[in-house]
């Protein structure tokens, strides 16, 4: 049975009037900066303070027992640790947990907890709504507003690791939103993330997806050592660009080729994220395409059924396909698994995320372009142009 549990706790009184520093979201030298510049104390203190924010998440200074109390009161003076609202909290009939966060401004982005036997696993938003607006995900249909702020990023693991005993193992970027439009506040926040003085997540279990952005992923590779799923959904130009706009900036056939050139550390591999669409691009023909594009690249592939929403018309495939699928890209070498569908009744799984409030789409067309140019992109008329067409909006 799902379980829905609705919670308010009370967010920072008026954020945005409040002159003390938010020191959640600041990394381990962000924090030995503070303690010297402001603090006026040892460079240490920040150590001190990355492990009571991040390892024990404690928000309280007075609780901070291993400063003077002078300190204490100097930090309660200058410096607060910021908490957004858990305004939902539902739990699954498999024990999937999804999380509805309230924001400072009011807006909202979800996380899912998915437990596994060995392993527990957090998939994150980066963004607030989503301006890539793939067809079949109810995020891009929401709008977008903006990017995640440092704090917010790094408070979605903070937070739902309070709901769990056992220690989130991995996190995953792919929640609401395109990560590699986020790029500096994602990339700060998984450094911060690996900290063993804080949550120890090894970069072999942080994955960010990405739908190809092709400046960005180069710029991943040069910067990070985390993992790189691309959400690629279809095998030939017109298919991919059906349902994936972004496909008429960066062709599928650019992408590969970014893939090929991606520089992948030692043991690391792409992972090529596939969503089944009944009819669309599920056939055997579509099987043996995959397995050709991705013939000389280092990878993996994920299938993932469609999980259905209120918000499209697609369908899932019948079992009896999504297997014959899976047995044509095993048969030509590639490690391939069906996605198990987890949190599918309390609409936590892939493309679900984001529908508890659907913002007017000629909005979320403006905004998408708005965050093209945020990343340093020319605006991309033509993929906002597209879907304002298949929508039937007018601006």
């Amino acid at each position: 049975m799902t379980d829905v549990v609705q919670i308010r706790k009370p967010t920072d009184p008026n954020p945005s009037s409040d002159p003390r520093t938010d020191l959640l979201g600041m990394s381990l030298a962000d924090l030995e900066a503070f303690s010297v510049d402001v603090l006026q104390d040892k460079k240490f203190r920040g150590k001190q303070l990355f492990k009571w924010i991040y390892g024990k998440r404690i928000t309280d200074f007075a609780l901070m027992t291993d400063m003077s109390k002078s300190l204490r009161i100097k930090l309660q003076e200058v410096a607060r640790i910021s908490r957004m609202d858990e305004r939902v909290v539902q739990r699954s009939s498999d024990g999937t947990i999804k999380f509805l966060w309230g924001l400072a401004d009011d807006l909202q982005v979800e996380s899912v907890l998915i437990p596994e036997s060995k392993r527990l696993t957090l998939c994150i938003s980066s963004q607030v709504g989503c301006p890539v607006a793939c067809d079949f995900c109810v995020t891009g249909k929401g709008g977008f507003t903006r990017n995640l702020t440092k704090a917010e990023i790094i408070g979605q693991i903070v937070q739902a690791q309070e709901h769990s005993e056992r220690p989130i193992s991995n996190v995953v970027l792919m929640g609401m939103g395109e990560p590699l439009l986020n790029l500096d506040n994602v990339l700060d926040t998984m450094e911060t993330a690996q900290v063993p003085d804080g949550f120890g997540i090894s970069h072999r279990k942080i994955t960010i997806s990405t739908v190809g952005l092709i400046p960005q992923m180069e710029e991943l590779g040069k910067r990070s050592r985390i993992n790189l799923a691309v959400s690629l959904h279809g095998t030939t130009e017109e298919q991919r660009t059906q349902i994936m706009p972004i496909n008429r900036k960066y062709s599928l056939a650019e992408l590969v080729a970014a893939m090929r050139a991606y520089p992948l550390k030692h043991k690391k591999w792409i992972t090529i994220e596939y969503i089944m669409l009944r009819g669309v691009n599920d056939t055997i023909d579509d099987a043996y395409r995959l397995a050709k594009l991705l013939h000389g690249i280092r990878s993996k592939v994920n299938l993932i059924p469609y999980n259905k929403n209120p918000f499209t018309d697609y369908e899932r495939p019948d079992d009896r396909d999504i297997l014959r699928f899976q047995e044509i890209l095993i048969g030509r070498g590639f490690h391939t698994i069906v996605r198990l569908n987890r949190g599918n009744d309390i609409d936590a799984a892939c493309g679900q995320l984001g529908g508890y409030e659907q913002e007017r789409p000629n909005k979320r067309v403006r905004q998408r372009a708005a965050a093209f140019a945020d990343a340093g992109e020319d605006v991309v008329e033509d993929v906002a142009d597209a879907a304002a067409d298949d929508l039937g909006t007018d601006d």
